[in-house]
């Protein structure tokens, strides 16, 4: 009698490399993304992993939308005080994978350093990608890195 073949295990998904696009659809009701609030949902579960420029760039964007009317200071610490409770953890670059790696990946893929520094790391370390920004899925895709799938 032959035995059964078990059914490969899906690898457990370690983390997920999180773009400001997506936690900045969280915070701002105009960009509010079903998407989105999967990742959120999904986070607790296995954690995120973002490059140092993350927190600068949330920040940036949350005093823009100040400025801009989008939120108020109440609205900006509401939500670093919901950001920095979630399971994110930061990967220090240095400068020699900086101006090589990360720059290199910008300029093959036309991102900013800044966007290119979440795909290099998504890359270096095999993790998929959680980003609504357009211009960065089609270059996650053209170097084979995965878009994260929420409901996985």
């Amino acid at each position: 009698m032959a035995k059964k073949k078990k059914a490969p295990r899906s690898k457990k998904l370690e983390s997920v490399v999180l773009d400001g696009s997506t936690a900045l659809a969280w915070c701002f009701t105009d960009e509010n993304s079903a998407y989105a609030d999967a990742v959120a949902r999904s986070l607790p579960r296995i954690g995120a992993l973002v490059p140092a420029v993350w927190h600068l760039e949330v920040a940036n964007a949350l005093v823009v939308g100040e400025r801009r009317g989008r939120c108020d200071r109440d609205d900006t610490l509401k939500w670093t005080k919901f950001l920095l409770s979630l399971p994110i953890s930061i990967e220090e670059h240095n400068g020699s994978r900086i101006f090589h790696e990360v720059v290199d990946l910008a300029r093959a893929q036309k991102l900013s350093t800044y966007h290119a520094a979440h795909l290099e790391l998504a890359l270096r370390r095999g993790l998929p990608l959680a980003t609504l920004d357009e211009p960065l899925k089609h270059a996650a895709v053209a170097v084979g890195v995965e878009h994260f799938d929420p409901s996985r």
